[in-house]
């Protein structure tokens, strides 16, 4: 896989500012995603303000040894066949459905136009991941993120049928183990992520196991 370069210099991912916050403006293109992920730092947009790109104190993970499916969870998936699972087949549509995705406690959501078009054209360039779940060929859940220098890392999912989303998680780490991945970067722990296993690490704990994995795949 080529590698990308940005036209901007981010600062030591340890050298924020309050709540996490690294860098302020700046453009969405494939060099700039490119190098911001490489380096354990993400977008996250504001209605109103630049750009702006974190590097948080703490860091959700979810470590694949830690990993566990409730056992409802597995029950759900033998009485389900019929549902089935692709990879990276329509990752714009799984965005956009994340979008749309209604979230107790959220007002809007953070997955504007614009990050729309910029994602778009990093999965172009062979960094985006998808992972679609389908019931009759029909759409009912997905997740989508970023796989930079051997590092997935979880944007946003989505579900439009009870369990679908957790269902697609799932998934997605069985597709990555089976690929030698042994973690995911999920940037926050949410209640869904936190029932398999995922936690909050320090940041100096996360950039260490970036940079292993950086140095594993050489």
């Amino acid at each position: 896989m080529a590698r990308f370069h940005s036209s901007v210099d981010f600062p030591d991912p340890r050298d924020t500012m309050a709540e996490g916050i690294l860098a302020v403006g700046g453009k969405l293109d494939v060099g700039t995603l490119y190098t911001a992920y490489s380096k354990g730092i993400f977008p996250w947009p504001q209605v109103g303000f630049p750009m702006l790109w974190f590097s948080p104190e703490k860091r959700g993970v979810l470590i694949f040894k830690e990993f566990h499916v409730p056992e409802s969870l597995e029950r759900f998936r033998r009485k389900n066949p019929q549902i089935t699972y692709t990879v990276n087949k329509d990752f714009d549509h799984v965005m956009s459905e994340c979008a749309n995705q209604i979230r107790p406690g959220q007002d809007g959501t953070w997955i504007l136009p614009v990050m729309k078009r910029s994602y778009h054209e990093f999965n172009k360039a062979g960094f985006g991941l998808s992972i679609e779940v389908r019931e009759n060929n029909i759409l009912i859940g997905g997740i989508y993120g970023v796989l930079v220098e051997g590092v997935f890392s979880g944007e946003s999912m989505f579900y439009k049928k009870p369990n679908a989303s957790k269902l697609a998680l799932w998934f997605l780490v069985e597709h990555l183990t089976q690929l030698g991945h042994e973690w995911i970067d999920v940037q926050m722990v949410t209640p869904v992520v936190a029932q398999f296993g995922g936690r909050l690490i320090d940041r100096e704990d996360y950039l260490r196991m970036l940079d292993e994995r950086h140095q594993d795949i050489g």
